[in-house]
């Protein structure tokens, strides 16, 4: 008897074990070996892949003109509109701070080219000028900075001028920084303006034949496959640097489908592409993107209701967001991830969406996805059918009495008997697993220590006939016991 329990309770230990061990997920990859502060974060799922110090408050640079040039874009109905720098534009800056193109009170540029101007050469005149075309003053354009910043979440972060001079009350987060690239990023003519390598502007007064400039940020314009900053990935971006900030960088590069937003601070002119491009491929190598839609099942399918957010649903009236994903390590699997159910919406949410689906590893957020309904919504929904047309959800049936038509049902008690047999089986497929990976790691200790007592014996003069012969020994010893 007492050995029958010994039995009964090593079985029990060994399925709870290999049950952990199988359902147990794949740890985060973090080894990039970098040290700065800086963050890579997925594009498309908003991920956080790379962390380092990224909720310390730094001092930005210019990648200031990223929030600059995405709060002019949101607020201009007309990128062809026309700036005329004013003497403060053009003047009021930090004391060495430089003017690239020689701009000067009374050119007049389109917000385009402004823009052109801003992002590629960094010019601090005319972020300067565009701010003071849409905000009317510079004081005012710095409160529409701060309120979309808050509207992204970003919680670290207070701008106080729109070019990124030096200001002791500037600050922002790598975090905040990777939020306010995404959505730029995201903005398509904004996308297009920070990707361009080379453009032009019309004749000013220092610049009576115009004037053509490339971009500075070396990993989108480097060509020469050997070069330190060769990066064929990267996309768009802007540099920044001043004497209390350091250099900083945002990069977007995509790969194989996939989209990274990658951002250093307080780097230096030796490391920041360097790291930029360690951190980057650490992204693209260790994780890979999954869609939403195509695997997620709960809501969507099967012909019982759903209930969300007071509202009864068939599974059919429900989709998900076809372009959302989650992002993931490469050896985890779309069920490892977590999954919440969001029916608190925002009131800017799209106009179908009934829900959002947030899902986190390991209690990291990973992605999330609107729900949909094709239900036409408040009056329509709650309006009665008309005559001759059935409620939603409900087919006719073939009597034409719009009752449910009989047809076969599993009973329950077999349903969960058949659910119970393939819970077991799962469990002794991972107990099997487990053994078996533990019998080969015995086998493979017990051949490494053959193997080093073989050295030990060959080191001291015996042969291989004379380890051969002590092995044979032990083994007669066991037996005779």
């Amino acid at each position: 008897m007492r050995r029958l329990s010994y039995i009964i309770v090593s079985l029990i230990m060994i399925l709870t074990v290999s049950s952990i061990t199988a359902f147990a997920r794949p740890d985060w990859p973090t080894d990039t070996g970098v040290q700065s502060a800086g963050i890579v974060m997925d594009m498309d799922s908003g991920a956080v892949l790379f962390a380092q110090n990224i909720h310390e408050q730094k001092i930005p640079a210019s990648i200031t003109k990223l929030l600059t040039a995405l709060v002019v874009i949101e607020n201009c109905d007309d990128l062809d509109d026309k700036v005329t720098f004013s003497h403060d534009a053009v003047y009021n800056v930090e004391s060495g701070s430089g003017n690239k193109l020689a701009l000067e009170e009374g050119d007049v540029l389109s917000v385009r080219e402004c823009l052109y101007v801003m992002l590629l050469q960094s010019s601090n005149q005319a972020a300067n000028a565009l701010a003071e075309y849409i905000g009317g003053s510079r004081s005012g354009f710095v409160d529409m900075m701060n309120r979309k910043v808050a509207d992204l979440g970003c919680q670290e972060s207070h701008f106080a001028n729109p070019s990124g001079l030096n200001d002791d009350t500037q600050r922002t987060s790598a975090y905040d920084m990777a939020l306010i690239a995404r959505a730029a990023f995201q903005n398509q003519q904004l996308l297009e303006i920070s990707s361009t390598r080379k453009a032009s502007i019309p004749a000013t007064i220092n610049n009576p034949d115009g004037r053509t400039f490339s971009m500075e940020h070396k990993l989108l314009i480097t060509e020469d496959e050997n070069s330190v900053e060769y990066y064929p990935d990267a996309v768009a971006g802007k540099t920044g640097w001043t004497s209390q900030a350091g250099q900083t960088l945002v990069t977007y590069a995509r790969r194989g489908g996939r989209g990274e937003i990658a951002v250093t601070l307080r780097s230096t002119q030796k490391t920041h592409y360097s790291d930029t491009k360690t951190i980057l491929d650490f992204g693209f190598a260790r994780f890979q993107n999954v869609n939403i839609a195509d695997n997620e099942t709960e809501y969507v399918t099967g012909d019982t209701p759903v209930t969300i957010g007071g509202e009864t649903y068939q599974p059919s009236e429900l989709y998900i967001d076809k372009t959302a994903v989650i992002t993931i390590p490469n050896e985890a699997g779309f069920t490892d991830a977590e999954r919440e159910l969001v029916t608190e919406l925002p009131k800017d949410h799209p106009k179908e969406a009934v829900a959002k689906l947030v899902y986190t590893y390991n209690e990291r957020k990973i992605g999330e996805g609107w729900l949909f309904t094709t239900r036409a919504q408040s009056v329509d929904a709650a309006a009665p059918p008309s005559e001759g047309e059935s409620p939603a959800g409900t087919e006719p049936s073939g009597d034409g009495t719009g009752q449910e038509a009989p047809g076969f049902k599993l009973p329950t008690p077999l349903l969960m008997a058949g659910i119970g047999v393939l819970c077991l089986a799962a469990v002794i497929a991972g107990s099997w697993l487990w053994v078996k990976k533990r019998r080969d790691a015995e086998r493979e200790r017990q051949r490494q220590l053959r193997e080093k007592r073989r050295q030990r014996l060959a080191d001291i003069g015996f042969t291989e006939e004379d380890f051969e012969r002590i092995l044979e020994e032990r083994r007669q010893q066991r037996d005779m016991r």
